[in-house]
């Protein structure tokens, strides 16, 4: 799990951003429950599960602009 986030974090920003797309976006929500269960962060596993079943439609936007301004997506850990 642990090198899936570390390849996450290391792609070029222009992947991150097209990642970060609406509809393609459940691969960041993905990455944000890995990121929590590689953490042991019980509190990101809760929040990234609700995110996967009600978080969509609007997190995409937050991501492009997260990424954009700091190359990272906005996440607890």
């Amino acid at each position: 799990m642990k090198s899936f986030v570390k390849a996450m974090d290391e792609m070029p920003i222009v992947v991150k951003i097209i990642l970060a797309l609406p509809m393609i976006d459940i691969v960041w929500v993905v990455y944000r429950l890995i990121k929590s269960i590689s953490n042991e962060n019980v509190l990101g596993i809760v929040l990234a599960v609700l995110l996967l079943i009600i978080g969509i439609p609007f997190l995409w936007l937050i991501d492009i602009i997260t990424l954009i301004i700091t190359n990272n997506v906005l996440w607890l850990d």
